[in-house]
């Protein structure tokens, strides 16, 4: 049996024998009370009796970034030790936290990801700084704050100063005390600055500081420690922090927690080498590191956070409207909107809340989303290039990653935007999705309960019109249809593309009556289900008046391509929104999406989706969606419990009366085909008096240039809004 002493700053002495790498080791804990020279004297006492001296919050030497000093008491110390090696830590301490960061990541992916990250201290920790900074840039150090008592002002720890800060700080630290360099749990002497540690979503490095320093409550934080006993994992949990993640190796295999020191592991390998003339370098202990199989303990404190899964989302603003309807930017409603659509655009993701109480009706996961807001509307998108979008995009995934999601589904016209997902994707560390699998599978379903409450006995029989066939929604949704009634009307502005889907519905579904054409016209009058998923503004996608009676219009775009006024002169047409899904569970969104009370869109219910089922990775991409993902996802949702919602028309519900209304006046039309003629002609006539418009966009006559001084103003207002209310906030 291998034996070894550690030497601790305070005074409890104990003894304990553990099994590492097949060995026995017992380790005698010995107490100095952080004086050195109680320790020189236990150093002395055990040498030639032990295998290995270990000095636990004794330093022989002091890192911060990458500038080494000596400390001028700690370097004395194992010249009191002749015949035993005595070590501090230092050799093993930096590689096994790059490794143990490695490995919790690869536990709980994306744990430190996009995370800013407070080191409590970065003294002794370079190991741990250098790894968490290859998943954030956003480390700062709060070494002068609670050595020093300096304030939490800019460049005061940041990580940009640590090269000019790191020497002289050292040199104030070579002859510190060693209680004042590893802080104990306590009340601290002079109160610390709370904010750097309110700022922080991890704060790393020793639990005795963290624990004496920062503020009585620490709510959802992750805390990164070397070791950790359970008095410490109590306090933590009192202070209500989420997570603890233990760097170094647990010493007992019936016990994951890393309750030993780096000193004490390091102490334990010297006395495990094969040949004690082995120098005691990087060495050596890596052959010894290699066979220790662990992976660094993660405690959830808070029993409600522990096993949920999160993902976010991304929305924006669908006209100005919604930009004058946010709190924070109500004083808009006063500028032309022109100006405030155009500022709005520029604006980076902003966060705008949390959505809790997502269950599995089959497995009993949770879930967790974010909701993330771009400040571009459709048409701001449509005005620039791609990559303007792509930028705030791959912004949002970082502020998704920090908020701990693993997949992002991007919302509305972000998901078509571009090469629909692809490049986002690519350039994202977080798994994205369109949601466009679901919302294809939904619509479908919402078609299909509409037109049987409108009265349809054979779903069979019957022509389909998709307007925007050849877009990513519109065109599965045309094979997917073409199976089910053969008969079907493609219309698009892309007419080499209406050619070649056209060709691949007839090799998928031969028998199959496919009609194409560049605009509805005339043909809708034949059609029994009208689906419209253009990116169209400032013009009439369909003529409402020319559709048959009973019609069923079913519009998946988003703005929506109807308008009520235009709806409103075939009372006998129903109009329905694109199917919207009620996500299992007491869900609450945080914020008004604009639909009813546990209801969402298509899309970011394929996103839940995707998260209750713990496929984290990149699903629906791209223009081309596969019919095999569309039916995987409808099962998946069945499977967890996703229903369709009510169908809504204009943001309110379709009741049963609505329906028999539309039904009896559908039918009192086709007994009376002199009388439908009439009711058309004057729809026709109405609708000349209604502009021309698809979501919510008039024909424009071009931009008032007036406005540009102005814009320039507004622009700077905009984003002084954004740096003072919306960055600050967490």
């Amino acid at each position: 049996m291998k034996r070894i002493t550690v030497i601790h700053l305070d005074n409890s002495e104990y003894d304990e024998t553990v099994q590492f790498l097949g060995q026995k080791v017992e380790i005698r804990h010995r107490g100095c009370n952080g004086d050195p020279e109680k320790a020189r004297a236990l150093i002395a006492e055990s040498d030639g009796r032990v295998d290995a001296i270990g000095l636990e919050g004794l330093p022989v030497q002091l890192q911060l970034g990458s500038v080494v000093r000596s400390h001028e008491v700690g370097k004395t110390l194992p010249a009191a030790a002749s015949k035993t090696p005595v070590v501090d830590g230092s050799g093993i301490r930096a590689g096994l936290e790059r490794w143990a960061v490695i490995l919790a990541d690869r536990a709980q992916p994306g744990i430190f990801a996009e995370k800013r990250v407070l080191m409590t201290p970065g003294l002794n920790h370079s190991g741990l700084a250098q790894a968490l900074s290859r998943h954030t840039t956003a480390i700062r150090y709060a070494d002068p704050i609670i050595y020093f008592g300096l304030p939490a002002i800019p460049l005061v720890g940041a990580h940009s100063t640590l090269d000019q800060a790191a020497a002289p700080t050292l040199e104030q630290l070579k002859d510190a005390p060693f209680r004042r360099l590893l802080p104990q749990p306590g009340e601290a002497g002079r109160t610390r600055s709370a904010e750097p540690f309110r700022s922080a979503d991890v704060i790393a490095g020793d639990i005795g500081a963290i624990r004496r320093y920062a503020p009585r409550r620490l709510d959802h934080k992750t805390v990164v420690v070397e070791w950790a006993e359970q008095a410490d994992l109590d306090d933590l949990r009192q202070r209500g922090v989420s997570i603890v993640v233990t760097l170094m190796p647990s010493l007992n295999p019936e016990d994951d927690l890393g309750r030993w020191s780096a000193a004490t592991i390091e102490a334990v390998l010297a006395a495990l080498r094969r040949n004690q003339n082995q120098p005691l370098n990087e060495d050596t202990y890596l052959d010894l590191m290699a066979d220790i199989h662990w992976s660094p303990a993660i405690r959830y404190l808070q029993p409600e956070e522990a096993g949920i899964n999160r993902f976010a989302f991304v929305i924006h603003p669908l006209n100005v409207g919604f930009i004058h309807k946010h709190p924070l930017f109500r004083w808009t409603r006063y500028l032309p909107d022109e100006l405030v659509e155009e500022v709005a655009a520029y604006l980076p993701p902003m966060y705008l809340s949390r959505i809790t109480g997502g269950v599995s009706e089959a497995t009993g996961q949770r879930i967790e989303g974010h909701l993330i807001t771009l400040g571009a509307t459709p048409r701001m998108m449509m005005k620039h290039d791609a990559a303007f979008t792509y930028r705030r995009l791959n912004q949002a995934a970082r502020l998704a990653e920090r908020k701990g999601a693993r997949i992002m589904g991007l919302g509305a016209f972000t998901s078509v935007v571009g090469d629909a997902g692809i490049t986002v994707a690519h350039e994202a560390d977080i798994a994205i999705t369109s949601g466009n699998s679901l919302t294809v599978a939904m619509t479908l379903e919402a078609a299909k309960e509409a037109v049987k409450r409108m009265g349809a006995t054979d779903l069979t029989r019957g022509k389909v019109m998709i307007v925007g066939a050849t877009g990513s929604i519109a065109s599965v949704c045309s094979r997917l249809v073409a199976q089910a009634i053969k008969d079907v009307v493609l219309v698009s502005i892309e007419p080499e593309k209406l050619l070649e889907l056209k060709r691949l519905i007839q090799a998928e579904t031969p028998g199959a009556r496919v009609t194409i054409a560049t605009k509805a016209g005339d043909l809708i009058a034949d059609c029994d289900l009208v689906i419209t998923a253009t990116s169209a503004f400032g013009q009439r996608v369909i003529d409402i008046t020319k559709c048959k009676p009973g019609a069923v219009i079913c519009d998946v775009a988003r703005p929506p391509d109807i308008n009520p006024a235009e709806a409103a002169l075939r009372p006998d047409v129903l109009v329905i929104e694109s199917g919207e899904v009620i996500i299992p569970g007491d869900v609450d969104f945080g914020y008004d999406i604009g639909l009813p009370p546990k209801t969402s869109y298509a899309c970011l219910a394929e996103t839940a989706c995707l998260a209750m089922e713990g496929r984290f990775e990149d699903y629906t991409l791209g223009r081309n969606i596969s019919m095999e993902r569309v039916k995987e996802i409808y099962k998946m949702a069945q499977k967890h419990g996703f229903k369709l919602a009510p169908l809504r028309s204009f943001g309110k519900y379709v009741t049963e009366e609505d329906f028999a209304a539309k039904r009896a006046l559908a039918e009192k039309y086709r007994n009376d085909p002199v009388l439908f003629a009439a009711v058309q002609a004057e729809a026709q006539r109405k609708l000349q008096k209604i502009p021309v418009m698809a979501k919510g966009v008039r024909q424009s006559n071009g931009f008032d240039k007036r406005w540009l001084t102005v814009g320039a103003a507004g622009a700077a207002l905009g984003t002084l809004t954004w740096t003072l209310t919306g960055r600050g906030r967490k």
